[in-house]
């Protein structure tokens, strides 16, 4: 019997329209906007001005603490402007504007396609080269790399998990990674092992992906016997930490702590790759892969693009936007959020552009909740969403973190599930905003 998680989850049509596709490069942009927030995390600062002269992987934001992350350029050329620009979340946010020139990198990156597998660092060197090289999880958090690595005084990791599960309905962008890269994510994750000191690893991925699952077991043999490819049901949101965690290992977070209160810590297999490239090649997060794909779109398919590339460019190497285009997400559609403008830069975080037929994308009409218990069936965390909605609606904030809305992964199973079309999540992220910010308050004084 295939492994999963206990409680909840649904199984929306999955619509992996481009998992066949293998990934192609996207052409460089006349003009990036690099945004300097790309990292859950404290704000970071820029390091270059206006008409300075830069490189492809040169460093030009700089953290600004231990939870933060450096940014580096992704193109070669001028600095026009330190400016705003309305990213994926709808809101402006300052971004380095660099007009391209020619494609020039620091020659410290190994450009090489050569396959490294001798791990020459420490393990406190692979982290602090991980922060160094700006690398963050490409999973959908964004958290800074280094960070999870750096295991708490009192806390030990046992086991390492790779979350190659892509469990969002129409992405396909990890798979292909799978798929076309398995040397250098087995290496990637020796590297982890390395860092976290551990002598055990799991690679989980969903079983809608057999080519993945056994060219992984092929490819791992090669290596070591440490690391275990683990097969897991299809069933959303398998991909969510506490669900995978327990699918494969058996043990539980509690409620309000983290991976590695279990002893775990999951790493994205896109992340694997990008420490595998940032510690065997020098090479900082500069590009990744995204899939553009929607049931219109005339070429789904998987990108490597530029930090900073505008949305628009892959759209239109996707055949151009749909005359039935109903919304544009960034993301999947159970989690991702819908963009209100396609001149918004991709960015770490960016793992796929789903375009919406306009028929898909229209809510439903709201209508009263029927106490039907289907959202409280599906939610994997064991919340009662319909309650967590009105507390949220009532504003009452104390009752709301007694409730455990903290608890919420966001993964959207409750909304999805609704007969009456509730818009069950928008509230409880409403509400896990206004909980946060009390605690917050709470703890400084």
């Amino acid at each position: 019997m295939l492994k999963t998680f206990p409680k909840g989850g649904v199984h929306p049509p999955e619509n992996k329209l481009s998992a066949d596709k293998p990934t192609k490069i996207l052409g460089i942009p006349e003009e990036v906007a690099i945004p300097l927030q790309q990292h859950l995390g404290a704000p970071n600062k820029v390091i270059v001005d206006k008409k300075n002269k830069v490189k492809v992987g040169q460093k030009i934001v700089e953290a600004s603490g231990f939870v933060s992350a450096n940014v580096h350029s992704s193109v070669s050329g001028t600095v026009t402007k330190i400016d705003e620009i309305i990213d994926a979340s709808g809101y402006k946010k300052p971004a380095v504007f660099i007009k391209v020139e020619g494609d020039e990198w620091e020659e410290s990156i190994d450009r090489s396609k050569d396959i490294i597998k001798d791990i020459k660092l420490s393990g406190e060197e692979i982290i602090k080269k991980a922060a160094e090289m700006g690398i963050v999880g490409l999973g959908g958090a964004t958290f800074p790399t280094h960070v999870k690595l750096s295991v708490p005084k009192g806390s030990k990791c046992e086991f390492l998990i790779i979350n190659g599960v892509e469990c969002e309905p129409y992405l396909t962008s990890d798979h292909r990674l799978m798929l076309e890269n398995a040397d250098e994510l087995i290496i990637g994750t020796q590297i982890l092992m390395k860092a976290l000191n551990v002598n055990k690893a799991f690679i989980g991925v969903e079983n809608n992906k057999q080519d993945a699952i056994e060219h992984l077991n092929n490819i791992v043999k090669k290596y070591t016997n440490d690391i275990e490819i683990v097969p897991l049901k299809v069933q959303y949101p398998q991909g969510g930490e506490k669900q995978l965690i327990k699918a494969v290992t058996g043990r539980e977070v509690p409620s309000g702590g983290l991976p590695i209160h279990a002893g775990v810590v999951v790493q994205n297999v896109g992340t694997t790759f990008a420490v595998y490239e940032a510690i065997q090649k020098n090479k900082p997060l500069i590009e990744r892969i995204a899939t553009i794909t929607g049931k219109s779109v005339k070429e789904p398919g998987n990108y490597w693009f530029r930090i900073g590339t505008p949305v628009n460019m892959i759209i239109e190497a996707a055949g151009g936007l749909p005359e039935d285009t109903g919304k544009v997400i960034s993301g999947g559609p159970m989690m991702g959020k819908a963009l209100n403008s396609l001149d918004a830069p991709m960015t770490k975080g960016t793992s796929g552009i789903l375009i919406m037929q306009i028929q898909e994308s229209k809510r439903g009409n709201i209508m009263p909740c029927i106490r039907c218990t289907k959202c409280v069936n599906v939610c994997p965390q064991g919340l009662e969403p319909y309650l967590l909605m009105n507390i949220a609606e009532k504003q009452i904030w104390e009752m709301a973190e007694k409730e455990h809305n903290m608890d919420c992964i966001e993964c959207g199973s409750c909304s999805f599930i609704c007969p009456s079309d509730r818009p069950l999540l928008d509230y409880i992220r409403f509400g896990k905003q206004k909980v946060a910010a009390m605690i917050r308050a709470r703890s400084s004084k």
